[in-house]
């Protein structure tokens, strides 16, 4: 038996439930987790609201670390004890032990708490591929990224800096200004005291960023189009207001020739070379001191529902885990 949260129907906070399960043995390719720490991420509320559909009913979650405790046949490379971590579908981290396949669990480097682990693989992913691959970032570049003293907000803002960039990010109030600061944010805009188009126009002198890191998106992507460059990218990876209007496309090209996507995670870890190759890089530059993954918010598995109520009202900063 192990013990989880379950949702038979979508809405709010509420609708997770605490019960048991029987927890079978791994079948082939799989091994048996036992969870130590759970990413809670704002995916996790899409998909509790039905904003993500998935098949009912069904347990939350997307990321965590623990223990390997049973392997099935056919797995190499893991033994029982192994710590391990993962973001990977299908859902089901809110639990305290699971079954997933092999293939998506990586080794947890030493020096890497479990919690930490648990925190950054998702929200460190994210930041290595938006980055690294979908407007790679290098020296001399100045940036927006919304949301700065979010989960990913803090490992983006500290990883670009690292890698020479100027980052400018809005948050919502001074004392998450102060935390993103304090994380490598150069300029940050509290959006409800500052037009933060007017901001970055100011601190660009006219030019605009070549690149937006919008997780917000309804309240803030048209305004974002305003922020970048001829042939800038518009990277919508979230949208915590909701989703964004259907829009002309031609808005694109009176913009300036504007790049937009839409990216997820997973179609950047679709393989296990990707995987590895992602988890590594985010393993090194939190190693190498560059990036430190803040866990600042901790509650117990049973209370995911206090944990997504507080995360919806924004009152979470860096990264938050849920303790079985």
């Amino acid at each position: 038996m192990t013990q989880l949260i379950r949702v038979h129907e979508t809405g709010g906070a509420e609708v997770m439930k605490w019960e048991s399960a029987v927890l079978t043995d791994p079948g082939p390719g799989e091994v048996q987790v036992a969870h130590t720490a759970i990413g809670l991420n704002f995916i996790d509320v899409y998909f509790r609201t039905g904003v993500y559909p998935a098949p009912l009913p069904f347990t939350p979650g997307l990321e965590a670390a623990g223990i390997v405790e049973n392997i099935g046949d056919g797995v190499e490379g893991l033994e029982i004890g192994d710590r391990v971590a993962y973001a990977a579908t299908p859902l089901g981290a809110y639990a305290e032990s699971r079954n997933i396949e092999a293939v998506k669990l990586v080794k947890i480097p030493d020096g890497v708490e479990d919690s930490t682990a648990a925190a950054m693989m998702l929200k460190g992913m994210t930041a290595q591929y938006l980055l690294r691959s979908t407007f790679r970032v290098k020296s001399g570049d100045t940036i927006l990224f919304h949301a700065a003293a979010g989960g990913v907000g803090l490992i983006a803002c500290q990883w670009a800096k690292h890698l020479g960039a100027t980052v400018i990010g809005t948050v919502g109030s001074e004392e998450k200004a102060a935390l993103a600061r304090q994380n490598g944010c150069d300029y940050p805009i509290i959006y409800t005291e500052e037009n933060f188009v007017e901001r970055v126009r100011e601190i660009t002198d006219g030019k605009g960023v070549p690149v937006v890191y919008d997780s917000v998106g309804q309240s803030t992507f048209m305004s974002s189009l305003d922020c970048l460059q001829p042939r800038g990218s518009m990277v919508l990876f979230g949208q915590s207001s909701g989703k964004v209007e259907p829009f002309d496309l031609s808005i694109l090209s009176a913009k300036g020739s504007l790049f937009l996507t839409r990216p997820t995670l997973f179609n950047y870890t679709a393989t296990r070379s990707e995987l590895e190759s992602s988890a590594n890089e985010l393993f090194d530059v939190v190693a190498s001191g560059a990036v430190s993954v803040s866990v600042n918010q901790e509650y117990a598995l049973s209370n995911a529902i206090g944990a997504h109520n507080d995360l919806e009202n924004r009152k979470t900063t860096g990264s938050s885990v849920l303790i079985p």
